[in-house]
């Protein structure tokens, strides 16, 4: 392990990299702690019960800004709007044919729905920052009652730091080590993770029952173990379906005979069904804030859009199921798969070429994907039920493993790819 850090560091390329990706980290950890002008540090920390009194916001929220919502800082909206944005512009590539055709132009169609993503991005960014400025910020501003320009200012901060973070998320991708979006909310999570395991002591510390304390710690511990080994291995696990290539006589010379596979992985899409749902979820969370309080859709948010909500947490495991299937139709296509082993003279043995093999492929990933997506609202939900049932106040749950250890998981199989290109053993050897 030691060795493979330091033949990765003599890289040159692949340090920079990393350097770079540090950087734009430090970047975003900076934004996470600066308090926007015009706000209070001091009046939220007096009045924290009643800003977490939404318990299900603060909480997602929190969970996608590392905290940064709870300290009024420029991130407090985080990446959230950008991921909805990519969810409306995947949803319209299959709804509208003009973003259907933009799908299929390649590198020039991918950058005009990047452009369509930025600005989705920043009108929801706004909207987010109005929302919030009217209702859970507005008791935290300076002087009291915040003026228009005031307010406006506020709501300037807010949506220009989703940007920065969007920009900052793309520069990972072209300089970096990749997953920019990903990268920031596994940073976020860490950096989380002190502060919450030290409440958690705290708070067992606090109780009577010692005995109590101790098993319920002790439980949790093994929880969060199990979880990480289950994600490890349904992230690694793979169905190999055997290609085989018919040869044939071009001039003086025979190519193809031999035999390859298409893996197809249990958990095809990673941890972005997780993270697609948590935005989701959010939307009428941030509606119910621009609502009076006695008004009838807020009060069955806070009480049913909470975690511990049965509610919520059936919703959320169905809304993971659901797109996991969706980002797996977006990034796997059978058809296009079946229709270039047919032109390469490749075939699955047994499965005749062309639509046989599509709708073979397709089947297979259907039961992969239905193993894959259950697991993940498995992983999301259940830790959420144990830890109300051992009454442990630790926030850190399945989403939060989940979300850091799959991110891990990419980051080093990036970093491994790298390494093997070079001849040096890798993280995975």
């Amino acid at each position: 392990m030691f060795s493979t850090l330091r033949n990765a560091w003599k890289i040159p390329d692949l340090r920079k990299k990393i350097l770079f990706t540090l950087a734009m980290i430090v970047i975003y950890r900076l934004g996470s702690t600066l308090v926007v002008p015009g706000l209070n540090i001091n009046a939220l920390q007096a009045n924290i019960d009643q800003f977490n009194s939404m318990e299900g916001l603060t909480a997602m929220v929190s969970l996608m800004t590392g905290g940064a919502f709870q300290r009024l800082a420029v991130f407090a909206l985080g990446i959230s709007p950008y991921i909805t944005a990519s969810i409306i512009i995947n949803l319209l590539t299959m709804a509208i044919p003009y973003f259907e055709n933009l799908a299929k132009e390649g590198e020039a169609g991918k950058r005009k729905m990047a452009t369509y993503t930025r600005f989705g991005t920043v009108i929801l960014a706004l909207v987010q920052s109005i929302a919030l400025v009217n209702t859970l910020f507005r008791g935290y501003f300076v002087g009291g009652a915040p003026s228009f320009l005031d307010a406006s200012l506020v709501v300037l901060v807010l949506t220009a730091g989703t940007a920065l973070l969007m920009y900052l998320g793309e520069k990972i991708n072209e300089h970096g080590i990749g997953n920019g979006i990903s990268v920031f909310i596994f940073a976020g999570i860490i950096a989380r993770m002190p502060s919450d395991i030290g409440s958690m002591i705290s708070s067992m510390l606090d109780k009577g029952d010692n005995t109590v304390n101790i098993f319920t710690f002790i439980a949790f511990i093994i929880i969060a173990i199990l979880i990480i080994v289950g994600v490890i291995y349904v992230t690694q696990g793979t169905r190999k379906i055997p290609v085989q290539y018919a040869k044939r006589v071009v001039g003086r010379k025979m190519y193809g005979g031999q035999s390859s596979h298409i893996p197809l992985k249990v958990n095809q899409t990673g941890v972005i069904p997780v993270i697609f749902a948590m935005s989701i979820i959010m939307i009428p969370q941030t509606i119910a804030q621009f609502l009076g309080p006695a008004n009838g859709f807020r009060v069955f948010v806070e009480k049913y859009f909470i975690y511990t909500s049965p509610v919520y947490m059936i919703l959320s495991a169905i809304v993971i199921v659901a797109f996991t299937f969706f980002y797996t139709a977006v990034t796997f296509n059978p058809v296009d798969v079946a229709n270039n082993m047919k032109k390469n003279g490749g075939y699955i043995p047994g499965i005749r070429p062309g639509k046989p093999t599509s709708e073979y492929l397709m089947k297979t990933l259907n039961r992969l994907t239905w193993v894959g997506g259950i697991f993940l609202a498995f992983i999301a939900t259940v830790p959420n039920v144990l830890i109300v049932a051992l009454n442990i106040p630790f926030r850190f749950g399945g989403t939060s493993l989940l979300i850091a250890v799959g991110v891990s998981i990419e980051i080093a199989k990036q970093l491994e790819a790298q390494l093997v290109m070079r001849h040096y053993n890798g993280f995975l050897k």
